[in-house]
């Protein structure tokens, strides 16, 4: 069994930070733990847009605080994010994600897990790790 509090992983080098600050990650379940999926907390700061494009990765996130949106590239459709939302990235699915408000708080799951250390490149993608 594994457990892990949150509270243990703030400050450490399974906490991710955005190269431009627009959130952090942090990383509670990771490959190396063998479950086949990887799983996070990431916080996403107000007033923020970043870009993203899984290539390499599927990800699920549920909303469980703040506010934002999430705006679909390929369409220009805009989806508002509270607490109980979820959206999932079935099709690799690029867009962007706006901090709103309020710091938004996520809770993510990835198929193929993080290995732990991936940051976005200039892309908005994840390197596919070994």
């Amino acid at each position: 069994m594994i457990v892990r509090d949150i509270k243990n992983i703030i400050g450490t080098d399974k906490e991710i930070h955005a190269k431009d600050g627009q959130w952090c990650s942090r990383r509670m379940l990771l490959k190396d733990d063998g479950m086949g999926y990887s799983f996070h907390e990431t916080i996403i700061r107000a007033n923020t847009k970043t870009h993203i494009h899984y290539q390499n990765h599927l990800e699920a996130v549920y909303c469980v605080g703040g506010n934002g949106k999430i705006e679909e590239i390929k369409n220009g459709k805009v989806h508002e994010l509270h607490d109980g939302v979820m959206y999932a990235l079935n099709e690799h699915d690029e867009h962007y994600l706006y901090g709103g408000t309020e710091d938004m708080r996520m809770i993510c799951v990835f198929n193929p897990p993080l290995k732990g250390t991936e940051n976005h490149d200039e892309n908005g993608v994840y390197p596919l790790e070994d």
